[in-house]
Order: structure tokens, then sequence, then C-alpha cells
């Protein structure tokens, strides 16, 4: 996929919206809803896969909205291929498969969609969710209307060059934090990850609480650890991914010997529902220079104040690079903050943390 960090939409631009459905009625109403809506523009209105990936060979696309269950290629099939092609767009399915927390919709984000929407039935289209969708279009399109310079003119650094390990300092705990993004990122993070490493790992993923349980056995067919949505009281052992509720903040406690989850429902200073900073923060208190950080794609700053905790303790932190993210809003916080110990994308971290690990080096 073409780097989307390098798009940028011009203020005052409309964004430049396609529509790929199947039903000329949906994709009518559809066009009616964006084209009355201001700062949207519907550039193209098409039935199948093929025909958009002909459109996007030929004309530029800020947001594609994207059926699932269409004749010849399907949305899903199709993904991979829009996402190459249209090079920086975003990409939104609207599918009546996309229930709140349906498989679809994870398989979708998974494979690089940044938000998914159910399609209503015939006649709600119109009220709240023609609201709804112009307002996720928008929210899309201005992430590239995000100046350049916010997002891409922090230069990653050379990784530092690894030091001994001491024999005191084992890799104790992983703690990942990830939004927008942030699901791709993470399947490429934990497929590299060496199997030899048996830290627990906590992730912290900006997903409504219907999505967990079905994210959770998603990233369960992609690694032998075993996959949980974190409860509270619940052991934290090795070779286990314990995965922020929707509606909590994962947090850690040790009692004696025994580290445990504790479920944080106190606002966040951010407003994120899960939040990475408590986390990060309890983290840092828990396992201190055993643990390290690892923040993926998402917009905004969430993490950044409980990675200053955790690299205080003596924690690592790693940001993952611009050019794999599709919103360097988080990783790009905590890299601007001088918290990075290294800016690589998810599969280099993994590759790093392969090299913690075995006593070749820290950074």
């Amino acid at each position: 996929m073409s780097d989307p960090a390098g798009a940028e939409l011009p203020v005052g631009r409309s964004v430049r919206v396609m529509l790929v459905d199947d039903s000329l009625v949906v994709r009518s109403i559809l066009e009616r809803i964006v084209d009355q809506t201001p700062g949207l523009q519907v550039c193209a209105s098409v039935a199948s896969a093929h025909d958009a990936l002909a459109v996007l060979a030929r004309e530029p696309i800020d947001v594609v909205v994207l059926d699932i269950e269409m004749p010849g290629m399907n949305g899903i099939d199709a993904l991979p291929h829009i996402l190459d092609r249209a090079a920086n767009a975003r990409v939104l399915i609207l599918s009546s498969n996309c229930v709140e927390g349906g498989p679809a919709a994870i398989e979708a984000l998974a494979l690089g969609a940044s938000d998914t929407l159910a399609k209503p039935g015939r006649g709600s289209f119109s009220g709240r969710f023609a609201e709804i969708l112009t307002e996720r279009i928008l929210s899309l399109g201005q992430q590239l209307a995000i100046p350049a310079a916010t997002r891409v003119a922090y230069r990653p650094p050379v990784p530092p060059t690894p030091v001994a390990v001491d024999a005191d300092q084992a890799l104790d705990c992983i703690a990942v934090a990830a939004s927008t993004g942030g699901i791709p990122a993470f399947t490429n993070f934990i497929t590299h990850l060496d199997a030899r490493i048996t830290a627990p790992i906590l992730l912290t993923q900006h997903l409504p609480d219907a999505f967990m349980e079905f994210y959770a056995k998603q990233i369960a067919t992609m690694t032998k650890r075993r996959v949980r949505v974190a409860e509270a009281g619940m052991a934290v052992e090795p070779n286990h991914i314990y995965l922020a509720p929707g509606d909590a903040h994962l947090t850690i406690v040790s009692t004696g010997r025994r580290r445990e989850i504790a479920l944080d429902r106190r606002p966040a200073e951010n407003g994120c529902c899960p939040s990475a900073d408590p986390m990060f923060a309890s983290v840092a208190e828990v396992y201190g220079a055993g643990a390290v950080a690892v923040v993926l794609s998402g917009m905004g700053r969430d993490g950044v104040n409980g990675a200053e905790r955790l690299k205080a303790a003596g924690g690592t932190i790693f940001a993952q690079a611009p050019e794999s993210c599709v919103i360097w809003g988080m990783p790009g916080a905590v890299a601007k903050a001088g918290l990075a110990a290294a800016t690589l994308n998810p599969d280099a971290i993994a590759l790093m943390l392969g090299s913690y690990v075995m006593g070749r080096g820290r950074p």
C-alpha cells in the first residue's frame, strides 16, 4: 500500500467520494445524501469492485464507501486491491453484514478499512443514519486535511546501537496502544514477534465493547498465545494477550507476587475509553524497567502521558513510523515528545524486541 502519511487535502476543497454498491437504488439514495452535505462531493458511483478499480486508476478519490455483498468480487476480497490502487484514500465499509461487533466489520478493519457502518433497511436511510454516514465520511476526509508537516515532518531516527542487557532486565511485559489503522499494524507486529518471547502482552485498541470478543478471536488465529478480553481479577500470565474491553481501561496491579488485571472505568483525561495512558502508567508501576510500550497507528495523543511515566520508570517505548501509519497521531505525539527509543514499522519493532529478549542488546 502506498504511503498514506503523504496525503494532504487542500484547505477548502470538498472531500471526493466514490460509492461502490451493486444496488442502483442504494447508490441513488447515498448520492443524494452525500451531495447535499457541504464539503462532500460524489465523484463516482459504481456497481462493482472492478468498476471501482477502473475509476481509481484514472482519478483521485479521498473516501471510498464500499459494500461487501456484491456479485463478482465482493468488498472484502476487493479491499486490499482498492487500498493499493487508491493510494491515499480512506475506505468506509457500508454493509448490512457490518452489524456492531460482527466478524465482517473486524475482518474489514483488519484488512485496512478505516471505518465500518451497518447499512440500514431500505426505508431507514434518512434521519440519523444520514447524519452518521456524512459525519464518518467528513471525519475520514479531514484526516487527509491534517497538514503534512504535522504528520510527517518528524524524521524517524536511526535505531540506537544496542547495548548489553542485564540479566535482571528481562522483558517482563509488552503494552501496546492502537487506534485508527491499529488493527493491521498489530497484525503485522504480532505475526513477526519471536515465539520465544513469553512476556504477557496488553493491548488497548480503540474499538467499541461489542467488537472485542470478535477481535480477540481474530487475533487468536495469528498466534499460539492465548488471547482473552481482560476481566478484573484475571492473573497476568506468560504467553497471553489481554485485550482491553471497550468500556474500561486495562490496568495491572500487583498483590504480593501475583499480578492481575484491574479495570478502571474512571474517565481518562484524553477522553478515550479504553485509554492507553492508564495502562502504560500501571505497567510502569508494576514492571518498571522490564516493560516495553509499543504505540501504533491512531489519531490523537492517547498514550503520551503514560509513556512518559513508563520511560521515567526505566521502561522502553517504540513508536510506529509514519510511512506505515494510517494516522501518525498517537505514535507521532510519542516520538515528538522524545519518548521513543526508536520509530519503526511494526514488523521491525517486533524484530527489535526479539533482539532485546535474546540478550543481544536493548535500545
